[in-house]
């Protein structure tokens, strides 16, 4: 994708946002937003920033588990510097620095990516677990049926993506089908997708990735968990800062667990994801709470992406003062 291209793309994401906002939850009332913002003390940036860290910390752990030899501060640094150049340049911008890093640190870079995988389809099968959770914390309360639905077929998707992993602890056979599956699939969208190559790559994903997919199943997915609610307290600490009353830990997370699939779309779901909880939240604790609702998901939006952003340029520049001469010049 090329700079002009990913530039309208932004301008489209932004106003998508726009749209969302204004068509769920209506005007906005902006004069409040800024007075919340205007209350906010200066000293909440420093648990903000430590559930910021928090986040990044838990989503590294499961890169540990399943590239050797890789431990928690590179893993945070390799997914850091590759989350922000993916953000600002086109793809496989931020696969090269990926694989240059697994080179700087003398780690295999294929089993690198192999991880790198893995860890990416743990993390689709966690954001559609994440209603599951939240329905869990309703059960109590009176949920509503299309929520119960909504989680339900959240955990069938889950459910299903996890036991694909799985799958590819039992041998080449059905590592090799589930390529060969996936790659008809993709085929349908892309003729030049050849299912065999795929069921080839399968293979030797299984072969690299099977001892540690076993070892770090669990940890990996508890860590996943934990970063999802080290999300959710990133906008619980930004919704107290702002003065925001009338809503119970439970109001907070339960909608924002159910709503979590939405994170699929551009920019974890910027727009639609915060129309709805900004809409749900008002719901609960009324309309003269709207503003300074609002301004909470915005400060919790600064901090989740442009927080994420500057840690990943920090950690991107400090890999490239030490290893200068392991940075190839396409990345």
């Amino acid at each position: 994708m090329s700079r002009p291209v990913r530039a309208a793309v932004w301008v489209a994401v932004g106003i998508f946002a726009w749209v969302a906002v204004t068509r769920l939850v209506g005007a906005v009332d902006w004069s409040a937003v800024g007075a919340a913002f205007a209350g906010l003390p200066v000293a909440v940036a420093i648990p903000l920033t430590l559930a910021l860290l928090l986040r990044q910390t838990l989503n590294a752990v499961p890169l540990t588990y399943y590239v050797p030899g890789l431990g928690l501060w590179r893993s945070m640094q390799n997914d850091l510097s590759a989350n922000v150049v993916a953000t600002f340049t086109p793809p496989p911008a931020d696969i090269v620095v990926r694989v240059a890093m697994f080179r700087s640190w003398g780690v295999d870079p294929t089993s690198g990516m192999a991880g790198v995988t893995l860890n990416t389809a743990k993390f689709y099968a966690v954001r559609f677990l994440a209603p599951t959770l939240g329905i869990t914390l309703l059960a109590f309360q009176g949920a509503e049926r299309r929520q119960w639905v909504v989680a339900v077929l959240c955990g069938l998707v889950a459910a299903t993506m996890l036991t694909a992993l799985v799958l590819l602890l039992r041998g080449d056979h059905l590592a090799a089908w589930l390529g060969r599956t996936a790659g008809r699939v993709v085929r349908r969208f892309r003729r030049a997708t050849d299912p065999d190559v795929w069921a080839a790559t399968m293979v030797d994903v299984r072969g690299r990735s099977a001892a540690s997919l076993r070892r770090g199943l669990l940890p990996s997915m508890v860590a996943l968990v934990g970063m999802v609610l080290a999300d959710a307290l990133v906008l619980l600490v930004a919704l107290r800062a702002c003065g925001v009353t009338g809503l119970t830990v439970v109001d907070v997370l339960a909608p924002f667990l159910l709503a979590y699939p939405l994170t699929l779309f551009p920019l974890f779901g910027l727009g639609l994801l915060d129309a709805i909880l900004v809409g749900t939240w008002t719901t609960v604790a009324g309309v003269e709470q709207e503003g300074a609702i609002v301004a909470a998901t915005i400060v919790w939006r600064a901090v989740t992406i442009l927080g994420t952003l500057l840690l990943g340029g920090i950690s991107l520049t400090a890999w490239r003062v030490r290893h200068r001469a392991a940075v190839p010049t396409s990345s």
